[in-house]
């Protein structure tokens, strides 16, 4: 009989049992391996307490609004207790449905994805914050990727060991990469859709919910369709997981994105020039205020609070109100342009044209790219003339078209440029700050980098010296004659005898209707009779920093100065004499609200608060009968601009100004608690208007002041004063002038006086 032979199954079982026990073996090596760092660095303790993120530096204005940030990465962390519960919902239900039943790892899921691919991830929650804050990406490297994996588990039960799940979920949420500068939910919730995320809806939650698989596959602004889809997907899962019923999730799969994309680079949103001083300001700051380790904070990444004290609604007015005028007044000067052969410049040869066009060139950025890559000259010339394609600015919104990068530079000389400067006079604080008419199209601020010849603004300077030291009246006369200052006198090469515009003289004229009606004259007398540095010495008392000479021409504002020195020392006149610094911050909090620093301005007595009061009754006219008296009545006059019927009744103090050529117009603004400067004019003093007529302060610069000045009486909660201006106690000087003009006898506007 054969022999039988038997199966040896004690070998198998043991070679069985030696895999298994092997590879849990193994698997508590390669963790034991991960927790000692031998596959590579883990966090520490205080690594996991803080975990080192990039923190973008808020910028906040008085009202309490984000007006800006700093930042590497746009992400503003916020609590757990700042986010709708709808969006934890849906991060739960579509990313971790066993989320609050796992401590970092959940196995069920690694082991239906091990026996199942393709049947989803196994990553928690907890694991992708993990690799996102200290192991990195995903390698493609299988073997990589392994212990990549493991690292995640070890991180990840340390992050549950060390935070609550509340906290595990606001971290991820902040962590997380939304594209399109928007780091972080909150950033993610004011890009793509214009609030905070507190106020998300539930299909707005469930598309950035979506947008967690894959921000850059799944982006709103490229693949709308696809991130649709995707977010109906998260709000399957929410229905599925209990958080929404299934008529509410049919009804908001039908809804459409309804993106509100809300860019929130340094070339967009609103205050970008104000922005972009405060960067200097804060790089300065930084430079004296370390930490208490001795380094400097990082505006970019340290997560700075920056209170400041510009008001976001009147930030709003001002820039709508600049650009609302500025698109009307530029048709204006593309009409006349047609008709200039040398457009968009007057006065000057061909020679000087090509200069400007060269000094462009060598200015922009193309031309400096070009030069640090070594290209010669002749190569950076063929460049320049070469056409190709480019996007332009307009009113109407940018213009892709061809041209070539010489004559782009041209067309950018087409474009007036403007700004507008508002102050609140007793405080100090800076209300608006509007550069120019397109932050990313024109860099240069016209509100501080920028110094232009101030015309008749700088008239009020004088009047104020004449007032302040010899009490005179508005009531007080002089005649109207030429008015000489002979060679020598103060230091002048030659005679000094300017003109009136209207070079129409006699009679006699009150101090009231001399500076309402700008009369060159009445400046020369009055400078001649406190002399020059007398008016130089009010004037830097008053906020004025540039280099003033000491010469008779600054009667008539020959002299440049920027929009900011002029709205300071205006405010002074608002403040019964009194010049209060101007801010800009109010305070400085590090990320986790310990204040830095706070703020407060410097107070000087510049002139009586008589003399300051008089100057504003001298200013009202102007106003009243002078070239400011658009403001109150619609006029109209033949060649000339129609002026708005803007019909303001308050008390306005205010000043036009024009210089030589129609170069620049001015337009300064007072009401009891408010002092706003507009300035006008082009990149170069040779492009402007033709005339007069739409060339002065009051077409330029006025009608964005009066625009502004409505849209902040239009909205009650900013309590602009309509009221008139303070008098004083026992006010010796005399106002009330008995042949003095009436509010309303002109209805035509006089023409600037600007020669100088």
């Amino acid at each position: 009989m054969a022999k039988v032979k038997t199966t040896n199954f004690k070998k198998y079982i043991k070679w069985f049992w030696g895999i298994v026990l092997g590879g849990f073996g193994f698997l508590i090596l390669l963790f034991l391996f991960a927790s000692w760092g031998w596959l590579g660095a883990l966090p520490t303790f205080e690594d996991l307490e803080n975990p080192e993120t990039n923190l973008a530096t808020e910028v906040i204005s008085i009202d309490g609004k984000t007006i800006g940030k700093y930042a590497t990465e746009n992400r503003t962390p916020i609590h757990y207790n700042e986010l709708p519960q709808n969006l934890v919902n849906s991060l739960v239900a579509t990313e971790d449905e066993r989320f609050y039943e796992h401590s970092g790892i959940d196995f069920r899921g690694t082991a239906r994805a091990v026996l199942k691919p393709g049947s989803g991830g196994a990553s928690t929650i907890t694991q992708q914050l993990a690799r996102m804050l200290f192991t990195g990406e995903k390698s493609r490297n299988k073997i990589v990727r392994v212990f990549q994996k493991v690292k995640e588990w070890v991180v990840a039960t340390k992050l549950e060991r060390q935070y609550t799940k509340k906290e595990i979920i606001a971290m991820y949420l902040n962590k997380y990469d939304f594209l399109n500068q928007a780091v972080g939910i909150r950033s993610a919730a004011r890009i793509y859709f214009g609030k905070e995320p507190k106020e998300l809806k539930l299909e707005e939650s469930a598309m950035l919910v979506g947008m967690l698989k894959n921000s850059s596959y799944f982006n709103p602004l490229r693949r709308e369709a696809k991130v649709k889809q995707r977010r109906n997907v998260v709000l399957k899962q929410t229905n599925r997981s209990g958080f929404i019923t299934e008529i509410e999730k049919d009804s908001l799969q039908q809804l459409p994105l309804d993106i509100n994309y809300t860019p929130e680079s340094h070339n967009e949103g609103y205050a970008t020039y104000f922005r972009g001083h405060l960067q200097k300001v804060m790089r300065k700051w930084v430079q004296s205020h370390p930490k208490p380790s001795g380094e400097e904070y990082d505006i970019f990444k340290d997560g700075l609070k920056i209170y400041v004290t510009i008001d976001s609604r009147m930030q709003q007015y001002a820039e709508e109100a600049v650009q609302e005028h500025m698109a009307n007044l530029q048709n204006y000067f593309f009409k006349e342009q047609e008709k200039n052969k040398t457009a968009p410049f007057y006065d000057i040869e061909k020679s000087d044209i090509n200069a400007i066009l060269e000094r462009g060139k060598k200015n922009s950025d193309r031309y400096k790219r070009l030069k640090i890559a070594g290209k010669p000259s002749k190569y950076i010339n063929e460049v320049f003339k070469k056409k190709t394609k480019m996007r332009v600015f307009s009113y109407k919104g940018d213009i892709d078209t061809i041209m070539s990068p010489i004559d782009s530079i041209r067309y950018y000389k087409y474009f007036l440029r403007s700004g507008l400067l508002s102050i609140e006079p007793q405080t100090g604080h800076i209300k608006a700050w509007v550069g120019g008419v397109n932050y990313k199209h024109f860099k240069f601020d016209a509100v501080e980098q920028q110094k232009r010849q101030v015309g008749s603004t700088f008239k009020p300077f004088v009047y104020a010296t004449a007032i302040n030291q010899l009490k005179l009246s508005p009531c007080d006369q002089f005649p109207n004659v030429p008015y000489m200052i002979p060679k020598g006198k103060y230091g002048i090469p030659e005679d000094w005898q300017p003109k009136n515009s209207t070079e129409q003289y006699g009679g006699m004229l009150t101090l009231k209707d001399g500076l309402a009606g700008s009369v060159n004259t009445m400046s020369a007398r009055l400078i001649d009779m406190v002399t020059p540095e007398n008016v130089v010495r009010l004037a830097k008392a008053a906020g004025i920093e540039s280099d003033v000479p000491a010469n008779p021409s600054i009667a008539l504002g020959a002299v440049d100065l920027s929009l900011l020195e002029m709205v300071s020392a205006y405010s002074t006149f608002a403040n019964r004499g009194l010049r209060v610094s101007p801010m800009i911050i109010t305070r400085i909090e590090d990320k986790n609200g310990t204040v830095l620093e706070e703020f407060t301005p410097e107070t000087k007595e510049v002139l009586s608060e008589e003399s300051a009061y008089v100057v504003l009754n001298l200013l009202e006219g102007v106003t009243q009968s002078g070239s400011g008296v658009r403001l109150r009545l619609p006029w109209k006059k033949p060649g000339y601009v129609t002026g708005h019927p803007y019909k303001f009744s308050n008390a306005i103090a205010g000043k036009t100004g024009t210089t030589q050529n129609q170069s620049d117009g001015w337009f300064m603004g007072i009401v009891p608690n408010l002092a706003t400067g507009v300035w006008t004019g082009g990149e170069d003093r040779s492009t402007h208007f033709a005339g007069i007529a739409k060339g002065q302060g009051a077409t330029m610069s006025l009608p964005s002041w009066a625009l502004f000045m409505q849209k902040c009486y239009a909205d009650k909660t900013l309590k602009i004063s309509k009221e008139d201006f303070e008098k004083p106690d026992n006010l010796s000087i005399n106002i009330n002038c008995k042949d003095a003009k009436k509010e309303g006898d002109k209805e035509e506007v006089p023409e600037e006086d600007t020669d100088f």
